[in-house]
């Protein structure tokens, strides 16, 4: 009843693109078939993506109309889109084992080499030689172990998220411009929650990182909370989901790399080493969760899903 009698664009928060269908439809009679994406309005507080078609109806004796049919298709593109996560999480693992076996097992017998060859010789200028074999050898094998991050299953104890994610803020404090500003939304009602701390902190270190990373000096920092009811990760629905969101207005994640920032070794940073976001995913699966997001320039969000509560299967 709330839409009768009230304009089509009224009720879409009178949105600019589909005016613009409308009005091209309209004047060329030739139908229209995509997706759509709708602003936030009023009753519906997030973006929308619908299937939308529009046609020109003729009607004999009157003026001719605009049949629009619009089906919501939200929830099966974030299904299509978690299920592409997951399959990159997958591969992403497996490259994990791969430079483990191919990098770090050699990477002690040239360090230990590099030792006994050091000890064999008399000159200062050529022990430089094995000085440096040997701190580069430490230096990939670092590497590595920050791509597979703290190893084990989780040591879970009870933790309070909010708690956590201030602590991390403790961490990267040293990293803030004074141009940088930090907003908390936290949702009070959230519980302790049975988490690795460990393993914890490093997920949120590297999303937090990321965040000022793309900063570049200037701009806010938004840590949010909140409980989602009947979430589903994967394959299994959950009755409470704790989502954490870490959100930054820079200028988001270039559109080539967005379907690819969860392999290791994918970064659009010179400086940076693409380990971050893979470690971090693979610590949150731990937990059985998942790490989305959603970037476009001045508004990029990666949200962290934490399952709260027992499971059940998802049936259908």
């Amino acid at each position: 009843m709330r839409a009768k009698h009230r304009p089509l664009l009224q009720l879409i928060g009178d949105d600019e693109e589909m005016q613009d269908i409308l009005m091209r439809v309209q004047e060329t009679s030739a139908a229209y078939a995509n997706e759509l994406r709708l602003a936030p309005t009023e009753v519906h507080s997030e973006e929308r993506l619908v299937d939308c078609r529009v046609s020109v109806i003729r009607r004999a004796g009157h003026e001719d109309a605009l049949l629009i049919e619009m089906t919501d298709v939200t929830r099966r593109s974030k299904i299509s889109r978690e299920n592409a996560l997951l399959i990159q999480h997958g591969a992403g693992r497996q490259m994990i084992r791969q430079l483990a076996h191919e990098i770090k097992n050699p990477l002690g017998g040239l360090r230990g080499a590099a030792q006994l060859l050091e000890r064999q010789l008399d000159s200062n200028e050529l022990k430089e030689y094995t000085n440096v074999i040997i701190s580069e050898a430490d230096r990939l094998a670092g590497l590595v172990d920050t791509l597979l991050g703290p190893g084990g299953p989780p040591n879970k104890q009870p933790v309070n998220i909010h708690e956590l994610l201030e602590y991390v803020m403790r961490l990267v404090e040293p990293e803030l411009s004074e141009h940088i500003r930090i907003r908390r939304d936290y949702d009070p009602g959230l519980p302790n929650m049975e988490l690795d701390r460990d393993q914890m902190v490093q997920a949120f270190l590297n999303l937090v990182q990321n965040a000022v990373a793309a900063l570049d000096g200037h701009g806010r920092i938004t840590l949010r909370s909140r409980a989602v009811m009947n979430f589903t990760i994967g394959d299994v629905r959950y009755p409470v989901v704790a989502n954490v969101e870490i959100e930054d207005d820079g200028p988001g994640i270039p559109p080539d790399l967005q379907d690819s920032v969860f392999y290791p070794l994918v970064t659009s940073r010179p400086e940076g080493t693409g380990l971050g976001l893979p470690a971090a995913q693979e610590l949150i699966s731990r937990h059985g969760g998942m790490i989305e997001f959603e970037s476009r320039p001045g508004k990029t969000v990666f949200q962290v899903r934490i399952p709260l509560m027992t499971v059940e299967a998802e049936s259908g």
